[in-house]
């Protein structure tokens, strides 16, 4: 059955006719669902197929996340992701890109039903809110033509299902008076290098300040990295923004770097 899911992996990301992806896309996630339905599915580590689609776990095992995206053409990215629980029977949570439907309220909105803000996701988090766990997912969306995001999400369960989106960050919302987003993005120019991931020895998340190329704060797909880093370290139950975390020594032209003997 692995055999064949990678089979129908390589035809929708590869099929001549691109229109026909998603069908390759969709035919892939019903085999997935047969084959999860198998008992204990979830201790089957997929070696093949990860070399196809992302198959990331939570570092507490609690849960993995298989997740992949389908390019039909230059201008259109869709995402799409199911989150397998662990146990004998299938416990599987599917996932919708509902990204473009956000808009500008992206950093805002609270999801449920299995709507998500679509990305590939490279890192996991645990945290605990007054004894609940709460995932920090690390992921990325180039679904837009002129720029790139970095996203770092929450997901959390109940007996109601799974919610994407939580109060969670110490950053104010630009769109919602007095309240704190839910997610947090970076969004960049298409073709930047914009890093955002844990650092371990510091214990913190690192991430890239961006400044508009154009000195235009509105158009974020005008923004490259500064040189300079930002971070978020988690303290009492959030994540709290800590400004200029690694210090960058500005030369102007023509100066020489200080020695070592003068540091």
């Amino acid at each position: 059955m692995e055999d064949s899911l990678v089979t129908t992996a390589d035809s929708m990301y590869n099929a001549l006719i691109p229109d026909t992806r998603f069908t390759y896309s969709e035919r892939f996630a019903r085999q997935l669902v047969k084959t999860l339905k198998i008992p204990n599915s979830y201790y089957y580590p997929f070696a093949k197929l990860k070399d196809m689609i992302n198959l990331i776990y939570s570092d507490d095992n609690s849960f993995r996340i298989f997740n992949w995206v389908i390019v039909p053409s230059e201008v259109m990215k869709r995402y799409y992701g199911a989150i397998q629980m662990p146990g004998e029977k299938l416990k599987l949570y599917g996932l919708r890109d509902y990204t473009e439907e956000m808009g500008k309220g992206a950093e805002d909105s609270v999801l449920t039903g299995g709507k998500w803000f679509g990305a590939i996701y490279y890192r996991i988090m645990t945290n605990e809110v007054e004894g609940h766990k709460v995932y920090t997912l690390f992921g990325v969306n180039t679904s837009s033509p002129v720029s790139s995001k970095k996203v770092l999400d929450v997901l959390t369960f109940d007996a109601n299902g799974i919610t994407m989106g939580a109060p969670i960050f110490g950053v104010a919302s630009e769109q919602v008076p007095n309240a704190r987003i839910n997610r947090f993005i970076l969004e960049y120019k298409k073709g930047s290098e914009v890093s955002m991931n844990w650092d371990d020895t510091r214990k913190l998340i690192i991430f890239d300040k961006l400044v508009s190329q154009f000195n235009d704060p509105a158009r974020k797909y005008t923004y490259v990295a500064s040189g300079q880093y930002d971070a978020f370290k988690w303290d009492n139950d959030m994540w709290n923004y800590l400004r200029d975390v690694i210090p960058v020594t500005l030369m102007k032209d023509g100066q020489q770097p200080p020695s070592e003997d003068s540091k």
